[in-house]
């Protein structure tokens, strides 16, 4: 055995945690689970980048908001009719808050249908 193998720890000595404790099997976790969970972590993404953190407004960039406020929108319109309007609802609420944000955000504003997501959800107006 070199130096260097001396030095290395052995991985098989507790360096890794029983993922099967940790975790639940992934065949266990309902699809509309898996679904919101997912949209969740877009919408905090996007309102990130939008500079919506309360503790971090210079993370702004507005092109990486578009992408994920599209990646959003193919997610929620997708899986409306599978997850139920009780899901539906509030991300489709969100979405559109996060639609409107951007807009708002954007020097030049899209023209309507042509903001971010919107070729999924069509346009969006404010109120």
């Amino acid at each position: 055995m070199s130096d260097a193998d001396a030095q290395q720890p052995n991985q098989d000595e507790g360096a890794n945690p029983n993922f099967d404790a940790m975790t639940r099997d992934i065949a266990d976790v309902p699809a509309v689970e898996v679904i919101t969970t997912v949209a969740v972590h877009l919408m905090s993404a996007a309102a990130v980048n939008l500079g919506l953190a309360e503790d971090a407004p210079e993370h702004k960039d507005l092109d990486e908001a578009r992408k994920l406020i599209t990646a959003l929108a193919g997610l929620v319109t997708a899986s409306a009719t599978e997850v139920g309007s009780y899901h539906a609802a509030p991300l489709r609420d969100g979405l559109k808050s996060l639609q409107l944000a951007f807009r708002e955000a954007s020097v030049i504003p899209d023209e309507p249908g042509q903001g971010p997501g919107e070729k999924f959800t069509g346009p969006v107006f404010g109120g």
